[in-house]
């Protein structure tokens, strides 16, 4: 009820409260209630540095991100009741799922769904796409035993902030070595490898997609020696 509440506050400040200097309620990125709070509150300078006017982490989208918190709070207590026979569990985990899904799209009809804003309907066709991965992955490995094929995604998970921390910091480290590009001007080591390796032999799109799937699999490298090693860095 609390996680309704909340989705449905929301998208009332969203789409009926005015914006104050700019008029009616909207969902545009520079001029919806929640880019002139963020704007107000926290300033430009502090805000998405690519936008300045607006950020897809927000004061207001807070509110449907505890949502998304409560979704899965619940997920894990449904799955910690021991009263329960797994069966039981999994099932009704694809049905709440499924409905979330269902209840997302409709909601999509008035209140897109939109990451950035990160609306009602996105957390309710999320959350559902989640519990329904959550159900199949508990019936796989917790009750059959399926484990095997699970370990990139274990070295991964063990060692989540550490990827996450250098994932960002080592891109920003690389395009500071400046190296000659193509015109002889000097680039970012980051941009040249990605224009020397990518660019050549793909399309933009693929080019991008191909460059995410070498840094995932250099990663998954480090983090494998690292799992095979027990290092593990908590925070």
């Amino acid at each position: 009820m609390a996680a309704g509440g909340i989705l449905v506050l929301y998208n009332i400040l969203m789409q009926v409260v005015p914006v104050p200097g700019f008029g009616p309620a909207n969902l545009e990125p520079a001029t919806n209630l929640g880019a002139w709070l963020d704007r107000l509150i926290l300033g430009e300078n502090h805000l998405w540095k690519s936008s300045k006017t607006w950020d897809p982490e927000g004061l207001l989208s807070t509110l449907p991100a505890i949502g998304t918190g409560l979704a899965g709070m619940l997920a894990g207590q449904w799955l910690r009741c021991r009263t329960l026979e797994p069966a039981t569990k999994v099932a009704w985990l694809f049905v709440a799922g499924g409905a979330a899904i269902v209840l997302g799209m409709i909601w999509n009809g008035w209140f897109p769904i939109n990451k950035s804003l990160w609306t009602s309907s996105y957390v309710l066709y999320t959350a559902g796409i989640a519990l329904a991965m959550l159900a199949a992955l508990y019936w796989l490995c917790d009750v059959h035993g399926y484990r095997a094929w699970t370990k990139p995604f274990l070295v991964y998970g063990v060692n989540a902030i550490t990827v996450f921390f250098l994932s960002g910091l080592v891109p920003r480290l690389l395009q500071m070595i400046k190296v000659a590009g193509a015109n002889g001007e000097p680039v970012g080591l980051r941009t040249w490898l990605y224009d020397t390796f990518f660019v050549p032999y793909f399309t933009p799109i693929n080019a991008s997609l191909a460059g995410a799937i070498v840094c995932v699999l250099i990663w998954l490298g480090i983090l494998w020696v690292m799992y095979n090693r027990r290092i593990i860095i908590k925070v």
